[in-house]
């Protein structure tokens, strides 16, 4: 199936990313969500975005000039998805919200489209059977931010088949990705083994092993990963990985019950860099906008 429009449903962090990177692969893009504001955020990161790739050397301008005149938005998800071949949700992290958008998308989308969801942890069987293409339904999992991120954890749902996977391959390739094909499972791979970490991080923190900085450097230095567990927390949302350890526990049992300090935080609106402070304080202008 050759894709040549691409719907994105959602223009919060992870939306706006995903319109990025599929109009830098050269797709028609249209951004959607239901909230004005967010959208013109979006657009306005999504033109930062660009603008700053130029100034690196990493994206050339007439490649952003024919990204940008790409993309458009819509505040209806019917308007949005019309046209589109492909569409991905990027919605917050709740199975019910994401079963909702898939009637919708139903509903307004052509017979061929493929239906996507960013979830990091979620089950995208149960959101493909609620339509009538299951074999339609894929998981394209990015991650952020975006832009600079290479991998794409790309879920095989139960009926999902071969030509959705090629395509979405396709895809994933266009966007400069590095694409990984999972068979869907609890958190997959990559959210189900932050999980664990996050949460014995969390477990050193509050019984005072060290301190967050001294175990976010320990991994990086020791371990070679780019970013420590509580820089990478705060980064993708307290909030964010609060859900998916809830449904994980659900599903998978006692080991990946959420830490109560997680909770904790979460509660009292520690949600990382979006807010401004989550294990770390961050000043006003680090806050995404």
């Amino acid at each position: 199936m050759d894709v040549k429009t691409i719907a994105v449903i959602g223009a919060g962090t992870m939306g706006r990313g995903i319109a990025y990177a599929a109009a830098l692969g050269g797709y028609r893009t249209v951004l959607e969500d239901v909230s004005g504001e967010m959208l013109g955020q979006g657009m306005t990161w999504i033109k930062r975005s660009f603008e700053e790739g130029v100034l690196r050397g990493k994206v050339e301008p007439r490649v952003r000039d024919s990204a940008l005149a790409q993309l458009a938005t819509a505040v209806s998800t019917g308007d949005a998805c019309r046209d589109a071949d492909l569409i991905i949700e990027a919605v917050p992290e709740e199975i019910a919200m994401k079963i909702a958008l898939f009637q919708t998308l139903e509903k307004c989308a052509k017979p061929h489209a493929i239906f996507a969801s960013n979830t990091t942890s979620l089950s995208i069987t149960e959101m493909a059977a609620v339509t009538s293409r299951p074999e339609r339904c894929i998981g394209m999992h990015f991650f952020n931010p975006v832009p600079k991120m290479k991998l794409l954890e790309m879920v095989r749902a139960l009926e999902t088949s071969e030509e959705t996977i090629l395509t979405c391959r396709e895809v994933g390739r266009r966007m400069g990705k590095e694409v990984v094909l999972v068979r869907e499972s609890p958190g997959f791979v990559t959210s189900r083994i932050n999980a664990i970490i996050g949460n014995e991080a969390f477990e050193m923190l509050e019984t005072g092993v060290a301190s967050a900085e001294d175990i976010d450097k320990a991994l990086k230095l020791g371990l070679n990963h780019p970013m420590g567990p509580f820089e990478l927390v705060d980064l993708v949302g307290l909030d964010v990985r609060l859900k998916s350890l809830e449904y994980l526990h659900q599903v998978l049992g006692e080991k990946y019950r959420p830490h109560p300090l997680l909770r904790r935080y979460v509660k009292a609106g520690r949600l990382g860099r979006k807010t401004g402070r989550g294990v770390y304080d961050y000043p006003k202008d680090a806050a995404p906008s």
